[in-house]
């Protein structure tokens, strides 16, 4: 079972950034695609951000297309968020997530049913 851990989340006022960490318990990160998702309170998880196992290949929700952009640091392990200009509404608690099934790791498809998923960590954007 891979264990995920993320790490970033905290207060920021609306215009600010964040950025988002994420770390295995095992070095086989690299044979999965990874993806971020978040749910905010009296609403339904979603995904925000997908890289494949290469990481060439990047999706995003239109909702944070221009102001996020996710990477993978195949040598530390790790795969980040970045998250810039912040609005209220990204209020969330976020997830990293995990899925080794062939198909979704190379290609970068993060379904809701991924393998793996850390514990989250909340991210709040108020002035």
């Amino acid at each position: 079972q891979l264990q995920l851990v993320e790490s970033g989340g905290g207060l920021v006022r609306p215009g600010g950034s964040l950025r988002l960490s994420c770390t295995a318990s095992a070095s086989m990160l690299d044979w999965h695609a990874v993806g971020w998702f978040r749910q905010a309170p009296g609403k339904a998880r979603e995904v925000v951000s997908c890289i494949n196992q290469s990481g060439d290949i990047p999706n995003y929700a239109d909702s944070v297309k221009g102001r996020f952009r996710i990477s993978r640091d195949s040598a530390m392990n790790m795969v980040y968020l970045q998250m810039d200009n912040l609005k209220p509404e990204d209020t969330a608690v976020y997830y990293c997530a995990a899925d080794g099934r062939p198909n979704n790791r190379v290609l970068g498809i993060c379904p809701d049913d991924m393998e793996h998923w850390g514990k989250g960590t909340l991210v709040t954007v108020s002035s």
